[in-house]
């Protein structure tokens, strides 16, 4: 394998190229491998498990585009459907059947959406759910809990993860000071301040946006008991409880985490693998709150290329072929077996004096180095970590393994893998794990 990091790689000269002509030559900041240093490979092409970059460099893929490439790349039956769709128009900006199709499927799936509405990325969906819920409310403010991402519209970057806590960051400039004190921080895993908080300001708080599992600052199980109480609290002061499931929605099965524990949102966005690859957010709820949407309602939003035909199709035929396949009951599997394969290797480090925990669910994993428990919380997670973290990617990289390049991103299986590959990443996890104590 070649290093695509020198200075005389393709990917090399490409960097420099989009440095030229890009903020730090990226459309998203955590490509720019910043937080663990050297030139991010380039990629050029992704067929089922694995992707190959400008420099003919094979990596096993555990990024997924961060989440939606469920099937893995290029599968043929979503592949089939853009091409068709494209062949019969690229975007319309009208209604499509597609849209339809899609809009049918996602209510049938979802505990929570009687009604959704399509727009382009989960950050709209985000931001999107905050207006509707202030409108609902007559309130203006409302709650995040510390470290949790929920894209980056204005009131949400206070306390953000995913690009923001790889930065080390707690907010973005260019946020007005007005727009963010609206927003309320928590800290995820405590009762007393969810109840000290709704006892001083339950009265203006519109909506409380949490994710059922916290995955944009790392991996972050949340107590039952912990979720039921916030559900409790939101219901009895008349605040909304919007529940983010763009990483989780129709990855931890066909209704994602509020359809597989139960959990009772008024709201819910999605977004990811809906869109089977292609940029696609939504966000749904009681039929009742929905229509306060315009052209139903007052609350204005709207997109040219929202419900464009592309996205609509390639989201259709991902969600159908994990129907048709039994695909989230195959995913549970893979990822338990995936598992068993890391669980003794993370002893292992633990017992020679290296800690690190690992946090799995379903097909979504995560491994924070410098402790041996599993964080619930922002604040738990070791900073140190993110050194040890920063030389584990780059030794499995040189194996040929592709994660995240944030200590604080999680990765994820696809149906594209078999035992093979989770026997190929295992040889180089525990590699790699060795090299970078």
């Amino acid at each position: 394998m070649s290093d695509p990091t020198t200075a005389a790689s393709v990917s090399a000269e490409l960097y420099r190229r989009a440095c030229r002509v890009m903020p730090g030559g990226v459309s998203s900041p955590v490509r720019a491998y910043r937080s663990v240093g050297g030139t991010p490979p380039f990629l050029a092409a992704g067929r089922g498990c694995r992707v190959r970059d400008e420099d003919g460099n094979e990596y096993l893929d555990f990024i997924n585009s961060w989440g939606p490439l469920i099937l893995g790349h290029a599968h043929p039956a979503v592949v089939e459907a853009v091409q068709q769709a494209a062949a019969r128009g690229t975007s319309f900006g009208a209604p499509c059947r597609a849209e339809t199709e899609l809009a049918e499927k996602v209510v049938e799936l979802s505990p929570v959406a009687e009604r959704v509405r399509f727009v382009n990325s989960g950050t709209e969906a985000t931001m999107s759910a905050l207006r509707l819920a202030r409108a609902a409310t007559g309130r203006d403010g409302f709650v995040k809990f510390d470290g949790c991402y929920h894209g980056h519209g204005d009131p949400f970057l206070v306390k953000a993860g995913s690009g923001l806590a790889t930065f080390g960051e707690s907010s973005s400039a260019g946020v007005p000071a007005d727009c963010a004190r609206w927003t309320g921080v928590l800290p995820l895993d405590d009762e007393e301040a969810l109840a000290a908080w709704f006892a001083a300001h339950g009265g203006e708080t519109a909506a409380v946006f949490v994710e059922g599992i916290p995955a944009n600052c790392g991996f972050l199980p949340q107590r039952p008991e912990w979720l039921a109480r916030l559900r409790e609290l939101t219901r009895a002061h008349g605040a909304l409880l919007v529940v983010d499931e763009v990483i989780t929605g129709f990855r931890l099965g066909p209704g994602g985490f509020c359809g597989r524990e139960h959990y009772q949102a008024d709201l819910v966005t999605y977004g990811k693998v809906i869109g089977g690859g292609l940029p696609v957010g939504a966000y749904g709820g009681r039929a009742e709150l929905m229509d306060r949407i315009s052209p139903e309602g007052g609350v204005y939003q709207a997109g040219t290329l929202s419900g464009n035909p592309l996205c609509m199709a390639a989201g259709l035929a991902a969600l159908s072929v994990l129907e048709r396949e039994d695909g989230w009951s195959r995913l549970g599997a893979l990822g338990s077996a995936w598992e068993e394969r890391l669980r003794p290797l993370v002893e292992r480090e633990c017992a020679a004096g290296h800690p690190v925990a690992l946090a799995r669910d379903a097909s979504i994993f995560w491994l924070c180095f410098g402790t041996e428990e599993a964080p619930r919380s922002f604040a738990a997670i070791p900073a140190a970590g993110a050194e040890r973290y920063r030389r584990f990617f780059h030794a499995l990289l040189r194996r040929g393994v592709m994660i995240a390049p944030s200590a604080y991103e999680v990765g994820f299986l696809s149906l594209a893998m078999d035992e093979d590959d989770l026997d190929q990443a295992a040889a180089a996890f525990a590699a790699a794990l060795e090299e970078s104590r």
